[in-house]
């Protein structure tokens, strides 16, 4: 696929998946802009790929905006716009369904679905007309389950559902949408929780993930999975839903055995 002369703008794009698309992007010829909350990593990445970083908080929709504005008036239109950036929180330390606090789900709820939405209310049409690429990065989490973190799960199904409000809402005006969902991913989210059921078919790099992105994208799919399994998983959920549900029980049992009394 050729990106020669694309602008892209990748969130959470210092490190991780954000920052190995991003590298694929500007191999592929395009500049990128990165924003994350980390301002100098941001920066760094951002002028080794063409383009230029800043520390932006991406659930504050004015100072999106203003990355934005300044990436039109310095390099031109945005052609792709990944919208990584992610966070979870698990339900520890008591590991009930809804104790994790209040502010933990606020925060899961503007980071991976809001962050989002702010794009997407300044960008879908613009980048529509110009047969552009709008990307968010959920989580197999969003179409299966997070064992253990269920702000993270909730809002990881929200931003799918978001993503497929893009594709049905613009996608005849020429937007392309792309809904990453990757299972086990070896990056600084999984730190800590690799014993977890995110980790169950095996964890990928991070430039694998890009590259099966850029295919998706060369091929103007929705759906971007990145372990063989998981639209078999999601398939039997859909089908199956009270059979799915028992199976995941038995799986948090197993987890919560192996981890010492916790599912992470």
């Amino acid at each position: 696929m050729d990106l020669n002369g694309k602008i892209a703008i990748v969130t959470g794009g210092a490190s991780g998946i954000g920052k190995a698309c991003a590298r694929a992007f500007h191999a592929k010829g395009a500049k990128v802009v990165i924003a994350d909350l980390n301002a100098e990593a941001a920066a760094k990445a951002g002028e080794a790929f063409g383009g230029f970083g800043q520390g932006v908080d991406v659930t504050n929709e004015a100072s999106l905006a203003r990355l934005i504005n300044q990436t039109e008036r310095q390099l031109g239109p945005v052609d792709i716009f990944m919208s990584n950036a992610g966070i979870g929180v698990s339900d520890g330390p008591l590991w009930g369904a809804g104790d994790a606090p209040t502010p933990s789900w606020d925060a899961c709820w503007q980071v991976n679905v809001m962050a989002s939405v702010f794009a997407a209310r300044l960008l879908a049409k613009s980048m529509a007309s110009r047969q552009g690429h709008f990307i968010i990065t959920a989580s197999a989490a969003g179409l299966l389950n997070q064992i253990g973190d269920a702000p993270y799960s909730a809002t990881k199904a929200a931003a799918v559902s978001f993503a497929e409000s893009l594709a049905i809402t613009h996608g005849d005006d020429g937007l392309k949408v792309q809904c990453l969902c990757p299972e086990g991913v070896n990056t600084p989210l999984v730190k800590g929780i690799e014993g977890g059921a995110q980790g169950l078919s095996g964890y990928l790099e991070a430039d694998d993930v890009a590259q099966i992105l850029l295919k998706a994208m060369e091929d103007n799919r929705f759906m971007v999975t990145t372990h063989e399994q998981t639209a078999g998983y999601a398939a039997m959920k859909g089908s199956e839903r009270d059979r799915w549900v028992g199976g995941m029980r038995k799986l948090r049992r197993m987890l919560m055995e192996a981890n010492n009394g916790r599912p992470l």
